[in-house]
């Protein structure tokens, strides 16, 4: 979908004072402001500004201030990942360190 906005022109020069394109501006404040309304994901900014990586949004993002929506939930799902790839390279380091015939 296609959107046209008219601005007055000293709005317009405002808002690509530091040379920037005027419809890329306008796709980062939507993006921006999307994201902390909740209406728009991390996939959503990532696709609607180009970008090739969740990392690139994430630092357009914090650029912005507009910093990630991460729960306690999201938290302790990371917490109980990072337990298991420990737990797991605690148990290959054993296998690896071992003596033959044990």
């Amino acid at each position: 979908m296609q959107v046209h906005v008219e601005l007055p022109e000293d709005i317009a020069q405002a808002m690509v004072a530091g040379g920037q394109d005027l419809a890329r501006a306008a796709a980062q404040s939507i993006a921006i402001e999307g994201y902390r309304s909740g209406r728009l994901s991390e996939e959503q900014v990532r696709r609607l500004l180009g970008f090739e990586s969740r990392l690139q949004v994430h630092g357009f993002l914090k650029e912005h201030g507009a910093f990630l929506h991460y729960t306690v939930e999201d938290l302790e799902q990371d917490a109980a990942v990072a337990q298991d790839v420990a737990r797991r390279a605690r148990g290959d380091a054993r296998t690896h360190n071992a003596l033959p015939g044990e």
